[in-house]
């Protein structure tokens, strides 16, 4: 556990620092831009797109003297990589709204320029006297490479990373609405840096924690190999079941009974121990700079604490499984038949209905009791008929699932609790079976093959 709480320390370290260099690419590029602008970020003037245009290009090229972090120019064989500066339009196109008239080419163009930053100010002025045309443009892309290196881990014993950022500045007019939508979009790489000198280390990697993550590889695996042949032994007992009852008795043996060989939480054991000597894997080759899979080790080492610890509630639900199941499907399918009319009615004027995924979330969200006003309340301003559809909508989407659906799901699990709880689940087959056997297992009766098979004089 130790072990887990140190790698989540790292990984939060590494997510902190991405998120902190975003918002400074906000900053350093975007003209005007604030901490309150959480939202929609957009120009609405030619004026403000060429001046923003002119602002991202300047801050990448004074990025030296304007940033207090430790962000440097992407170099390639000692040249460094420019900036690009792409603008995607129609290729033909004429159009007079007053005129109610048209006539455009629907094939997209993208013309680029290069721009250095050790390039003069003559060179610079020049490559940014352009001038676009608003009516055919789709979009304005600056794409540039940087780099920088997360000290913060020094403070806890861990060697930094390196970090190069490509970095995307788009200005999209697809709607050519009169609102140009502006984002940054930032693909993060991480990477072993090539040179370095940590006083007060001597290696790269710390001897005390690969040798623990190498102790619990290797009990996850002798966990694993235990696990696997108690599997494999009950599944070799329910052949044997299955053979001796279809012989000797000529039925078919239940699934139900079937399945009581197999021992649920040694398969929840398996998968998380697969899941633990994985992502063990992966955090030695993060800590000796190998690997920089953090979101991959995280996720692996993340699952397999979860399935330990629910394990125990899966299986002392396993009872109820069958029946929570056919309940979930059926309401499934009314949770999707509500998204599917939420997304198609109410997306066009109800940001949290925009997309499927927004549906399924908000849904989600309201089911918990979550966001209820604001979902109501953003619908105040829309036409009648809708507002009044969505209110219908809402009501008895809220009014189904909290007091009906919930209700009864609760209902299930707790009526399977009670069942078991007074001991009258109905006796299986194989129960039935066993509790007919009167010999001991030190009776000497399953000693030898050779040995009518205690079992077979219960039921002769």
């Amino acid at each position: 556990m130790s072990l887990l709480v140190s790698f989540g320390l790292s990984n939060e370290m590494m997510v902190t620092f991405k998120e902190q260099s975003m918002e400074t690419f906000k900053h350093l590029f975007l003209k005007g831009y604030t901490d309150q602008h959480r939202g929609a970020y957009a120009l609405y003037t030619k004026t403000d797109v060429y001046h923003h245009i002119r602002y991202a290009v300047a801050g990448y090229m004074n990025l030296q003297n304007l940033t207090v972090g430790n962000l440097a120019y992407e170099r390639v064989d000692g040249v460094y990589t420019p900036l690009s500066l792409c603008t995607k339009f129609y290729r033909n196109g004429s159009i007079f709204p007053g005129n109610e008239t048209f006539d455009i080419d629907p094939h997209v163009d993208t013309v680029c320029i290069a721009i250095y930053p050790t390039i003069d100010n003559e060179s610079l002025a020049r490559h940014l006297n352009f001038s676009l045309d608003f009516k055919r443009l789709l979009s304005v892309n600056i794409h540039l490479t940087l780099k920088a290196i997360n000290l913060q881990t020094v403070q806890h014993h861990e060697l930094p990373d390196c970090y190069f950022f490509n970095i995307t500045i788009i200005f999209n007019n697809h709607a050519h609405s009169g609102r140009i939508q502006t984002e940054i979009i930032n693909d993060v790489g991480i990477y072993e840096c090539k040179d370095w000198n940590v006083a007060g280390t001597s290696g790269k990697n710390d001897n005390l924690l690969l040798l623990l993550d190498s102790v619990v590889i290797v009990a996850c695996i002798t966990s694993l190999i235990l696990c696997s042949r108690s599997i494999r032994n009950g599944i070799q007992l329910q052949l044997e079941y299955n053979t001796f009852f279809q012989t000797f008795f000529g039925k078919t043996v239940p699934w139900s009974d079937s399945m009581e060989f197999v021992n649920g939480w040694y398969i929840l054991i398996i998968v998380s121990d697969t899941l633990t000597i994985a992502g063990s894997v992966l955090k030695i080759g993060i800590q000796t700079k190998y690997l920089t899979n953090y979101d991959g080790c995280s996720i692996l080492l993340g699952t397999a604490t979860m399935l330990v610890w629910i394990g125990i509630l899966i299986l002392t639900l396993r009872a109820a499984f069958p029946n929570v199941i056919r309940f979930s499907c059926c309401a499934a399918m009314i949770y999707l038949g509500y998204c599917f009319c939420g997304w198609i009615v109410l997306g066009p004027y109800h940001d949290k209905f925009r997309t499927l995924d927004k549906v399924t979330e908000c849904l989600f969200s309201l089911i918990n009791g979550d966001d209820m006003y604001a979902t109501f309340n953003e619908m105040r301003d829309k036409t009648y008929m809708v507002w009044l559809f969505s209110r219908v909508y809402l009501y008895t989407f809220i009014s189904l699932f909290i007091y009906m659906v919930l209700s009864l799901f609760i209902a299930l699990i707790t009526d399977t609790y009670e069942t078991i709880k007074e001991d009258k689940m109905p006796v299986s087959q194989l129960q039935a079976f066993i509790a007919e056997c009167r010999d001991q297992p030190e009776s000497g009766r399953y000693l030898t093959d050779d040995q009518t098979a205690s079992c077979c004089c219960c039921f002769g």
